[in-house]
This record gives structure tokens, sequence and C-alpha cells, in this order.
């Protein structure tokens, strides 16, 4: 198993993104329910502190504060996903070499993480989250979009 350099400090706060295998499934929209219950178990045993977080049709972005002493991130997403793919009945292995690693194809093994280094970045990184079904073409006007933290509905994982 391949060890990724990562920048790990304990309580920090991250961004992420993390993607779906294909760039064309709705999967995570459209299937919004498992995911939330996979968050919330996750969570449940694993604290963080969600920030800014939006559900794309095929990727999350969202910002996490972890606990002091903790920076296991990885662990916690690892979770997020086999919690959610086990839930997906039909979703087989798609390759032998998938197969003997116990993965299914759903998700990419690797997801894209930045630590906040400060206000002005984290600013940026929520601006970003935001924006992103409006540049992802899915809306016009970021509120239009159900599935994020700051729209006046249910947050887009918490509910």
């Amino acid at each position: 198993m391949k060890h990724y350099r990562r920048f790990l400090v304990p309580g920090a706060t991250y961004y992420f993104e993390v993607c779906l295998n294909d760039p064309a499934s709705t999967l995570l929209v459209d299937q919004i329910a498992h995911l939330r219950r996979a968050w919330r178990a996750t969570q449940a045993k694993h604290p963080f502190v969600p920030g800014a977080t939006v559900v794309l049709p095929n990727m999350i972005r969202t910002i996490w504060t972890l606990p002091d002493g903790d920076a296991d991130y990885s662990e916690r997403w690892r979770l997020i996903k086999r919690r959610f793919t086990e839930s997906q009945p039909g979703k087989g292995f798609p390759s032998a070499s998938m197969a003997r690693k116990r993965e299914r194809g759903l998700w990419q093994r690797r997801f894209w993480e930045h630590m906040i280094r400060d206000e002005a970045d984290l600013a940026r990184h929520i601006d970003h989250i935001r924006r992103s079904a409006v540049l992802a073409g899915l809306v016009t006007d970021p509120a239009d979009w159900p599935y994020q933290s700051h729209h006046p509905g249910p947050l887009a994982i918490a509910a």
C-alpha cells in the first residue's frame, strides 16, 4: 500500500475535494440520503466539525476542523466512501485489480486536501464552495443549489 505525503496537523482546518470516478455521474445527489447517513455515522464515531459544504452530482467540497490531538482525516474519508458505496446495490467490482484491493471503483482512490492557513485562505475556500454549483453549470445563482451548507434550507449533509 502506498503512503501519500500528507500535511497532518492535529486540530487543523482543511479543505477537501472528494470525487466519484465517473465525472458524468449524478449519484451523490441522486442518493443524497445514503451520503448523509454515511457522513453522520462516520462523524458520530470520528468527530469533526464541518464548515461550508457543497455536494455536486459527482463531487463533495467541504471544510472540516478536526478535534485537538487528531489529524486522521483519511480514515474519516475512507469510512464515508465505504459506507456510501455499501449502500449502493449492484455496484460490483469492475476489475480483478480492484477486487484484490477490495475497491469497487465508485470513488477516485485519492482526494485533494489543503490545510487552511489563515482567515483569508478560509474565506477564499468558502467562496469557492459557495460558487461551485454555478461554476459546474448546474445553476446561475448559488442560492438555487439545494445541496450546500449555506442554502437557507437543510444543510448539504447534515439534513
